[in-house]
């Protein structure tokens, strides 16, 4: 596995290598000579990584140290950065050649900081300190303090460490998955690794008698790879490194890792965040924040010319854990169970948090429309309460209505029924006389029977359409005949017609007009009007006072017109004689119109007045929807 940089055939002259060689050191050489004069204040800082700068977890540091250290410096910074290609097997022989490229690259303009990224960058130049720019501030970070020469450092060396807590690490296993009998530890056979294989062999005593280990030290990892497929339940993964597999293959990247993830059937931890945000379930890990962070402030006040030996920052350990929501949820592992202060990330974000202010637009549009429409409903209660009341109100002020009407019609009806009640005494009488005489016509006591039979009946008729004129009923709409109404009406207005001298004239239609009415409101709407149209009459011409009432359809309504004979409306009072209180009677009150027209809105329907032409007096023309049903079993009929 060594790889050396300079070979030498057996004539002792160079090869096609040396030349290569030679030319790409002066191509870099004038690079860097371009570079300095371009920017002679930029500070320059030589970053050394330990297997490549796309190894994972170092080349997380890398790239977050390059971003910490340009953000806090206060100069220009010029990075030129190296790999120890070396640190993949234990041959030490590369090196020399390596320090020689190192030491002629920067002769003529050596770095003002030397960054080692890794424990095999941090060795590598603690080897080779004396050959390797003895003078020049060296930091070594992202490294293991158990992996530095502590004894070795010279006062321009100093060391941003961490300190690894395996056994924190398995403790969190066991925590988190308490029902886990088995971990398999993942990692490589470089010399680094296997330092590290040791160190967590000897951590993992205290939990052998919890849990099983296994170490795969001794296997090809598409052997492991082959392994993780298929582990038994209640297994967990530790992940530290896979650079180097025993074979010698090398895994660049997080090539290694996300293998393992697509193939394993059980969860992967591990103790560094450089490995964090896909395939890592999480635990107590390193940031790699917070150990960049560290080195950029040291590496800040090396430049602005403090002395590396005099710096001395204390190794840092685990960071607070942290987990990934979406693994957490991938392998069943409850959030409960996770140690205190455990911060998750990655969680998918709630519908609150997606879309708070649309949430919030939509509920206060709720909220108001709730609340418009609880006003609304209040408001409807309170208009159908006013309804009710105002219904209530207008029936009892009906029903006085149709009581001041019976008390005009008083005269009439006590002359209406004082006929037949008198005819009937005359017949009784009559039939007393003849039933005393010694001989007597039967069939001439049979038609004063039926005679008396007819007046009572003539009476009986008289008080039933007065008790239903008067009776206090509720609205009650049932389909009639319009036809039949008006006779009805006219029949119970003929005695106070002929006690006033005015003769009733009707003329109806031909077919009946059904409509939905309330029978003793509509009898009281004609009623009004054919009073107000005798009283109109008072001063006519005893000969002139008649007043026809005709009925007829049109389209869809049913149509009752009522004409008179008498002065008509007086000019410029057509609109108010359906107000309340409007009158041109001495006595009058001045409802009857206007419940007239009342009861007719609530028929849906409509009343109109206006006066003849030519012939002279009144017309009221009262318009009513046909009952649809009852017209169409009419038609069908």
């Amino acid at each position: 596995m060594a790889r050396h940089w300079l070979t030498v055939d057996s004539e002792k002259r160079p090869t096609l290598a040396v030349w290569r060689f030679a030319v790409l050191l002066i191509a870099v050489l004038l690079l860097q000579a371009t570079a300095h004069a371009a920017d002679p204040d930029a500070k320059r800082v030589m970053i050394l990584n330990s297997f490549g700068k796309d190894f994972r977890p170092w080349g997380e540091y890398a790239r977050t140290i390059r971003s910490e250290l340009s953000r806090q410096s206060r100069w220009p910074l010029d990075f030129q950065e190296h790999s120890l290609v070396t640190a993949r097997s234990s041959d030490e022989n590369p090196e020399t050649p390596f320090v020689d490229y190192l030491t002629a690259l920067y002769a003529k303009h050596p770095p003002d900081l030397i960054i080692c990224i890794g424990a095999p960058a941090a060795n590598f130049v603690q080897r080779q300190r004396s050959r390797l720019f003895r003078s020049i501030p060296i930091l070594m970070t992202a490294v293991e303090q158990r992996r530095i020469r502590f004894d070795s450092l010279t006062e321009n060396d100093t060391v941003v460490a961490v300190k690894h807590d395996f056994a924190a690490s398995f403790d969190t296993i066991l925590r988190v998955l308490p029902n886990t009998k088995n971990i398999v530890v993942i990692n490589g056979a470089s010399p680094n690794e296997a330092f590290w294989l040791g160190e967590m062999q000897r951590e993992a005593k205290p939990f052998e008698g919890r849990v099983r280990f296994r170490w795969f030290e001794d296997k090809p990892y598409e052997a492991i790879l082959k392994e993780a497929a298929s582990l038994p339940p209640d297994t967990a993964i530790f992940w530290h490194l896979m650079n180097v597999d025993f074979t010698g293959a090398v895994y660049e990247g997080d090539s290694g890792l996300k293998r393992l993830y697509a193939v394993a059937n059980a969860p992967i931890f591990s103790y560094d965040d450089g490995f964090f945000g896909e395939e890592i379930v999480g635990g107590p890990m390193h940031s790699v924040l917070k150990g960049s962070q560290d080195a950029a402030t040291a590496a800040v006040r090396i430049l602005g010319g403090d002395r590396a030996g005099d710096i001395e920052t204390p190794p840092s350990g685990y960071a607070e854990p942290k987990f990934d929501w979406r693994q957490l949820q991938r392998w069943g592992i409850s959030e409960r169970l996770l140690p205190p202060g455990s911060a998750v990330y990655f969680r998918d974000p709630s519908a609150w948090v997606q879309y708070r202010w649309q949430i919030v637009f939509v509920c206060a549009v709720f909220l108001l429309q709730a609340g418009l429409i609880g006003i609304l409903l209040y408001e409807r209660r309170r208009r159908k309460v006013a309804e009710l009341e105002a219904r209530r109100r207008f029936g009892e002020l009906a029903h006085v209505n149709r009581y001041t009407m019976a008390g005009e019609l008083t005269t009439s009806i006590a002359h209406e029924l004082n006929q037949p009640l008198g005819s009937i005494l005359v017949n009784s009488e009559t039939a007393a006389l003849m039933l005393d005489s010694p001989a007597f016509d039967v069939k001439e006591l049979k038609e004063i029977l039926s005679d008396i039979r007819r007046d009572d009946q003539r009476a009986s008729e008289v008080i039933r359409r007065l008790r239903s004129l008067l009776k206090r009923a509720p609205f009650e709409a049932k389909v009639l005949d319009v036809n039949e109404i008006v006779v009805e009406t006219i029949d119970f207005m003929t005695a106070p017609a002929q006690a006033r001298g005015v003769s009733l004239e009707r003329v109806l239609a031909p077919v009946p007009l059904p409509v939905k009415a309330d029978n003793i409101q509509l009898q009281q709407v004609l009623i009004n009007v054919l009073l107000n149209a005798m009283d109109a009459m008072a001063h006519t011409e005893k000969s002139k006072r008649r007043i026809s009432v005709s009925t007829a359809r049109n389209e869809d309504t049913a149509e009752i017109e009522i004409a008179d004979t008498g002065p008509g409306i007086p000019a410029g009072k057509r609109n108010e004689i359906f107000e309340p209180f409007y009158t041109t009677r001495p006595n009058g009150m001045g409802m009857g119109l206007s419940i007239a027209r009342t009861i007719i809105d609530a028929h849906n329907g409509q009343i109109f007045a206006e006066n003849r032409t030519g012939a002279g007096g009144a017309v009221f023309r009262i318009v009513l929807p046909l009952a649809r049903s009852a017209v169409s079993d009419l038609a069908a009929s």
